[in-house]
């Protein structure tokens, strides 16, 4: 079993080495902006701009359970994980010492697993995705979009993969947990209090 773990780190720090040793001026650029949280606020307007649009006077309610998921992805991803298994993200990790390329000089917080940001834009992904209904191509676009996140965080030197690929599979399943439950909300008909 250590074998096969050690195995797995080996694959992951080879991986990373890899992206993040793949850098330029300009992707240093374009990642550093893909990986800012503010940046994507208009994205969220129109995400928001086309949830009312199917949902109308129910908005309000989607704007909770989205609120809701966030909070979720947010909090579970410090606190049950990074907080639990603390492994260092690779710019605090001695052993990579003078090899990660570290962009602006931003490393984060000292724990990576799993990643918050890539738990959080799946999460919105999927949400968003499911409660719009089956669209292969805005389907597509959105999923690029988190994709490139999540590359983002590898490439700037701040999480593995592994940290991604875990952060998104978690952000996927409580994205759709949450669209799920807050659709059954919104269609569930009135109460009649005659």
């Amino acid at each position: 079993m250590n074998s096969l773990l050690h195995k797995l780190n080996q694959l992951d720090t080879d991986l990373f080495l890899i992206v993040n040793g793949a850098h330029s001026e300009f992707w240093d650029l374009m990642m550093w902006w893909a990986s800012d949280k503010y940046i994507w606020i208009p994205l969220y307007a129109v995400f928001l701009y086309l949830l009312w649009r199917k949902f109308k006077n129910k908005i309000w309610l989607i704007m909770v359970f989205a609120a809701l998921l966030v909070f979720l992805s947010d909090q579970i991803s410090v606190h049950l994980f990074k907080d639990t298994f603390q492994r260092l993200r690779p710019c605090h990790e001695p052993a990579l010492d003078g090899m990660v390329h570290i962009v602006n000089g931003k490393c984060g917080g000292q724990f990576g697993f799993y990643s918050s940001h890539a738990s959080n834009v799946f999460a919105v992904a999927v949400f968003v995705i499911s409660l719009l209904g089956r669209c292969p191509g805005r389907a597509f676009l959105i999923f690029l979009w988190a994709g490139t996140i999540i590359y983002s965080r590898i490439y700037l030197g701040v999480h593995y993969p592994f940290d991604v690929l875990a952060g998104a599979l978690a952000g996927w399943l409580l994205g759709w947990m949450i669209a799920r439950f807050a659709r059954n909300m919104i269609t569930q008909p009135a109460i009649d209090e005659g």
